[in-house]
């Protein structure tokens, strides 16, 4: 919903620089004790946000009114979830004169859930504003709260003229209108998306869906949905839920508090690309705080928490989502990824078994079990999980699932099923580099089709040639054919491009054997070792620099090299 950088709006706000780690020189005076306030930089540097507000808190008992200390009391309270904890310090640090819009953000939300929408006008005009977007927005929304839908339709279309900012003036504006009652209205601006500005995300989408079916236009909402909800699964279990039951409410906003809840939300998601991970998880954290119960913060909450590393937070965030809501299986899914990474694999598989019997009929769910049976190293359990993937999915079947079955086989020394679902992710995609390298090197290793597999790596070459992995089976498969001088280029080409992988310097290596650099043939297998190769590799690698590659060769019974230079 954005047309420039919400980064910039953001530095306008004043909050985008380490939201609850204020700087030295801010926040140290003589009252202030050290070593509360370093461990609480420390905490916050390491996104421990509960403790973060714990040593900022405990700093605080030496200096109750230092404003950064408050500031970062607040944030880390506010990330941690813990917004109703961290009111009573904002209005501290509102009395202390010193600015804030992470504490004027709670001090609005405060008064939008109390109804007191005249309180947020004295904040905005008393300078207690968050930032020019959302300040504009959260005018327009309390107009609303009051009862003045003239007033507040016109704060809409001042955000809507801001530079910028009209995609996000045009959603709100097509909620309030939903809101008042005017569905018409609401729709007509939704239906001119994205030729008007707005974007065809998954609120927008929602949204429009939602209002088509209270005006009872239930086809038009289920077409809408198959047009642009392809590859999205929240918005195909919504397409689901709305052709069971067409009049399901589900996120509806219906209230000036929801409709800022959900302003929080947009701006949330729009951030989290383009700012520093924690001020966007302050928004997020804050729609929730306006509307518990708003599935799509939940998620953006979950996914912020994420790629904070904070995964025992984000598994809980994902656990909120109610069972009956479309996002569901989705929020599962992210809550089973959570945990896996956070190294607790046997609890994701609980996730994902109960989610399966919950859900039996849907392929994405085989597809997680399978990755993390992968993971957990159970190949065989892996196998299985894609194939009743497969089972599910049937003439729909995407090219990686076939791919994925087939590294689970090859990894169980199947080859005849291996090749098999290689081959027909092959039909399905015949140009998929991935699947024509993999192949390819397979059947290299394996001694057959040859040329087949030579042709197979060269598209896969074609399509990547920054490819460090194919450009080193290319090479590979050139050595294979004997035909050495052409394998050393692609193969230092191979070791430029992925100069720490292990099988890359130990094949670079024999290249240069084979064209007798045998020196430089030592060399790389030295650094093949360094870069810790699987322990049945490194005993061959250590047998090569002992007897050199022919004796190697020689002593597994393969076909001896045709040397084509002298040694050095």
């Amino acid at each position: 919903m954005v047309t420039r950088s919400l980064r910039a709006l953001a530095v306008t706000a004043g909050i985008l620089s380490a939201p609850f780690a204020p700087a030295p020189a801010m926040a140290q005076s003589a009252r202030t004790d050290a070593g509360p306030y370093l461990a609480a930089r420390a905490a916050a540097a390491a996104q421990d946000y509960e403790a973060a507000a714990d040593w900022f808190e405990t700093a605080l008992g030496a200096d109750p009114r230092n404003p950064a200390l408050l500031e970062g009391a607040i944030g880390g309270l506010l990330a941690s979830g813990e917004a109703e904890a961290a009111m009573p310090l904002a209005e501290r640090l509102r009395e202390t004169g010193a600015p804030s819009p992470v504490a004027n953000m709670l001090l609005q939300i405060d008064a939008a859930k109390r109804g007191d929408w005249d309180e947020i006008f004295d904040l905005l005009e008393a300078g207690h504003g968050v930032g020019p977007l959302a300040d504009g927005l959260t005018r327009a929304w309390a107009r609303l709260g009051q009862g003045r839908m003239d007033q507040a339709l016109s704060a809409f279309d001042e955000v809507i003229e801001t530079p910028g900012l009209s995609g996000f003036g045009l959603y709100h504006k097509a909620l309030a209108l939903a809101v008042a009652g005017d569905l018409s209205a609401a729709e007509a601006i939704l239906a001119a998306a994205p030729e008007n500005g707005l974007p065809l995300s998954r609120q927008v989408v929602t949204a429009h869906a939602r209002i088509l079916g209270r005006l009872d236009r239930h086809e038009e909402a289920l077409a809408l949905l198959d047009r642009v909800g392809r590859g999205d699964a929240i918005l195909g279990a919504l397409r689901t839920r709305l052709a069971q039951d067409p009049d399901a409410t589900l996120d509806d906003v219906t209230t000036a508090v929801e409709g800022l809840s959900d302003l929080y939300v947009s701006v949330a998601g729009a951030l989290g690309n383009e700012t520093p991970g924690a001020f966007a998880l302050l928004y997020a954290r804050a729609a929730l705080a306006l509307d518990p119960d708003r599935v799509e913060a939940l998620l953006v909450t979950a996914q912020l928490l994420e790629r904070a590393g904070r995964m025992d937070l984000a598994q809980q965030a994902y656990a909120e989502v109610p069972e009956d809501h479309p996002a569901h299986v989705t929020a599962e899914l992210g809550r089973a990824a959570a945990l896996r990474r956070a190294g607790e694999p046997s609890r994701a598989l609980e996730v994902l078994e109960q989610l399966s019997r919950a859900a039996p009929e849907l392929a994405e769910v085989q597809v997680a079990i399978g990755d993390l049976q992968r993971v957990r190293g159970d190949v065989a359990a892996a196998e299985a999980a894609y194939s009743a993937a497969l089972d599910l999915a049937g003439e729909d079947a995407a090219w990686w699932l076939y791919y994925m079955r087939g590294i689970a086989r090859h990894e169980q020394d199947d080859w005849p099923g291996a090749e098999a679902d290689f081959r027909a992710a092959l039909e399905i995609d015949p140009d998929r580099a991935e699947v024509l390298n993999f192949l390819g090197y397979s059947l290299v290793e394996r001694g057959e089709s040859l040329d087949e597999a030579l042709d197979m790596i060269e598209r896969a070459v074609r399509s990547q040639p920054d490819n460090g992995a194919i450009v080193d089976s290319l090479g590979w498969a050139q050595f294979k054919l004997g035909r050495y001088e052409e394998a050393v280029g692609h193969l230092e080409r191979a070791a430029e491009l992925e100069p720490v992988d292990p099988v890359v310097n130990d094949h670079l290596g024999d290249g240069y054997w084979a064209v007798g650099r045998q020196t430089e043939a030592r060399f790389q297998w030295q650094r093949a070792l360094s870069f810790e190769p699987a322990p049945e590799e490194a005993s061959r690698i250590r047998a090569k620099l002992e007897k050199g590659l022919d004796a190697v060769i020689a002593a597994e019974g393969g076909v001896p090299l045709r040397q084509v230079a002298g040694g050095q």
